[in-house]
């Protein structure tokens, strides 16, 4: 029977670097299709961004606020990743996978709120300087 077999496990084949970038794009794609947080977090981000430059903020702000996008961004899409994985797993109910997909969301969630605490910091500093 062609393909792998079961007891054995996954091995990526060796890919040139554009395989991997290509991957990763596609990843990209597939993390953020039908992902109703992705139409909350990219506005917000959008919004956040024009606003710095608006305020015309110094370099090291600038950095602050792309790394607190980059992270919520990031989470969101391991955050898909993971209920993906679920989904492929079983499609019944199971406490440990709701306990897992709700700890990621939680992740999310957490870094969302510190990244909104960081741009409130930023730019309550920057209206009042």
């Amino acid at each position: 029977m062609p393909g792998t077999p079961v007891n054995e496990p996954f091995q990526r084949s060796p890919r040139s670097w554009w395989q991997k970038f290509a991957a990763a794009a596609r990843g990209l794609r597939q993390g953020t299709q039908g992902q109703s947080s992705f139409l909350v977090h990219l506005p917000a981000a959008i919004a956040v961004l024009g606003l710095a430059a608006f305020l015309a903020l110094p370099l090291a702000h600038w950095c602050l606020l792309l790394l607190c996008i980059g992270t919520v961004l990031a989470a969101e899409l391991f955050n898909s990743s993971l209920e993906r994985l679920a989904r492929s797993i079983t499609d019944q109910v199971n406490t440990d996978i709701e306990a897992a997909l709700n700890i990621a969301s939680a992740a999310v969630l957490t870094l969302a709120i510190t990244a909104a605490l960081v741009g409130g910091a930023i730019f309550l500093h920057a209206f009042w300087a």
